[in-house]
């Protein structure tokens, strides 16, 4: 099974965009793009940045289990019944995945909207305050 690195190369290849055009456009040298090829995991933010350039959407090459080791934050939550914390139950069988494909889709789509939100409060501040 091709791991982050080498899914992200195989669609920059399929696209016909060039590497040139796509590390110009990352602000990033060739050597950090070739180093992102040999990488396992990925970061979500990079490979959505690229997906961008070449017009690609990822969410559905990465499997579930890939998709785990995304930058997803599960901090506590709070029962609104008991006021008890709830622990995150952490699936990660190869055998027997039993997540939802609908609701891990869901949550790829409000990770992608709590990002673009990220983004666009880090331009506004760029925007406010200026580069440091």
């Amino acid at each position: 099974m091709p791991h982050q690195g080498e899914i992200l190369q195989e669609a920059i290849k399929n696209s016909g965009i060039s590497i040139t055009r796509i590390v110009d456009e990352l602000g990033i040298t060739r050597p950090t793009i070739y180093r992102k090829f040999k990488d396992d995991t990925l970061d979500y933010g990079f490979v959505k940045r690229v997906g961008e350039i070449i017009g690609h959407d990822f969410s559905s090459d990465f499997t579930s289990l890939q998709q785990s080791v995304l930058p997803f934050a599960v901090n506590s939550v709070t029962n609104s019944v008991t006021n008890s914390p709830v622990k995150p139950v952490l699936h990660r069988s190869v055998t027997s995945p039993t997540v939802d494909p609908d609701i891990a889709k869901q949550l790829m789509q409000l990770q992608q909207k709590y990002i673009a939100l990220l983004e666009a409060y880090n331009d506004l501040l760029l925007k406010v305050y200026g580069p440091r």
